[in-house]
């Protein structure tokens, strides 16, 4: 089997599993490695149920096929760990948990995806003794794709030259197949909110914004625990051991940082974020705030405001980041966007915007004598953008991004 037609997956966590479950459906990939590290269950076919079903997308047939969709999960060969999934050859591995010592090289795996969010740092060692992404290169893998932002433990340091951040549909064709190594798909708030942010950078009227900042309210994910637990050693932010159900939780998120690798732009706004998870399945909302230096029209309105924001994100919508950005007058809840395929759907109904005016003084010319007062009119807008953080807007991006990879190698 061509090397460019099998793909690896390091853990099946809600990441993992959805990364299979669009690969499946799609023809990229022909055989899927898939490494557990562990046992599971009593037999494979504790995997095969875990893999075939869903407690937020329904049965994986039905999300293949519809209702016509059949189940077609099937064990192989339990010792050898070869399973099938709707036509395509799945192989377990169930041995190895550190990165550089699975077995890539030996099941044909030249592109692994990283999916256990345990694996950040891009500086980390291949044999460090804790695991590290680059273990995977030792372990047999020519290019490493992490289901996560980078973090590394030297701070201030940029990322390695054969490391980069890359988004589906925002730079992913930066990608150089002789440089890159180890590449970061970055998150599912900071993919959303690029793909927010680059109608407005690419646009005249609003690309010289003044601040910005976001809120992203955000579903719960598997770092939180169920119920109140002790935190960690060295655990700083206490809320993060709270319980998910029961708690709305104040936490951060590094999607600004991010989206400054993959828009340098960003870096002279003094972008501002941050997170509020909430008890449900998937689903978060991202509360875009953007301050313009406006123009008074001779009628009284403004040059940027609720229409002209909204027309931006309506033409993107159905040019240059169609399928990518969806833009929509209906009021819609969270359930409504679950599986929704886009990167983003503006809720254009809820766009916001209010104009007020900064006096500037004009300093004193040769004569002494200070100028008349400038109004300058400054618009500040709010934005609100859905986006389906563990299926639609994540997860079919990364695989998007995998698949470009493995065609560029």
């Amino acid at each position: 089997m061509s090397a460019q037609r099998t793909v690896g997956i390091n853990g099946l966590g809600r990441i993992g599993k959805l990364t299979l479950w669009h690969h499946l459906g799609h023809d990229d990939f022909d055989r899927i490695v898939i490494n557990l590290g562990r046992q599971v269950g009593t037999s494979l076919d504790a995997l095969a149920q875990y893999i075939a079903k869903d407690t937020t997308y329904g049965p994986l047939h039905r999300f293949l096929h519809g209702q016509s969709g059949v189940r077609d999960v099937r064990v192989v060969d339990e010792e050898r760990g070869l399973m099938t999934a709707h036509g395509k050859e799945l192989v377990i591995l169930r041995e190895a948990r550190n990165p550089k010592d699975i077995a890539w090289r030996d099941n044909g795996v030249a592109l692994v995806v990283e999916c256990t969010g345990t694996f950040r740092d891009p500086h980390a060692e291949p044999d460090d003794a804790k695991g590290s992404i680059r273990g995977h290169l030792a372990g047999g893998a020519r290019v490493v794709v992490n289901s996560s932002p980078f973090k590394s433990k030297k701070k201030g340091v940029g990322l390695p030259d054969d490391a980069g951040l890359f988004i589906n549909g925002i730079n992913e064709f930066e990608f150089d197949p002789a440089k890159h190594k180890v590449v970061s798909a970055a998150s599912c708030t900071t993919t959303a909110l690029a793909h927010m942010m680059r109608p407005l950078l690419e646009r005249d009227l609003t690309k010289n914004m003044i601040t910005a900042g976001m809120s992203t309210v955000h579903a719960v994910t598997p770092s939180q625990p169920v119920l109140d637990a002790v935190p960690k050693a060295g655990a700083t932010d206490l809320r993060k051991s709270r319980g998910a159900i029961g708690n709305v939780v104040l936490t951060s998120t590094n999607a600004a940082a991010a989206l400054e690798l993959v828009m340098p732009e960003i870096a002279r706004i003094g972008f501002m974020a941050d997170s509020v998870r909430i008890p449900t399945n998937t689903v978060s909302l991202i509360i875009l705030n953007v301050t313009f230096q406006s123009e008074a029209l001779p009628d009284g309105t403004v040059t940027v405001g609720r229409e002209a924001i909204n027309a931006i994100y309506r033409e993107a919508g159905e040019g240059e980041a169609r399928g990518l950005l969806k833009y929509t007058e209906e009021q819609n809840v969270s359930a409504d966007l679950a599986g929704e395929d886009a990167a983003v759907v503006i809720e254009a109904a809820e766009t916001h915007s209010r104009t007020g005016f900064m006096d500037l003084q004009v300093p004193a010319g040769p004569s002494g004598v200070p100028g008349d007062p400038v109004r300058i009119p400054l618009t500040h807008v709010k934005i609100f953008g859905w986006y389906d953080n563990e299926m639609g807007s994540y997860t079919h991006r990364l695989a998007e991004l995998t698949a470009h990879v493995a065609k560029s190698m």
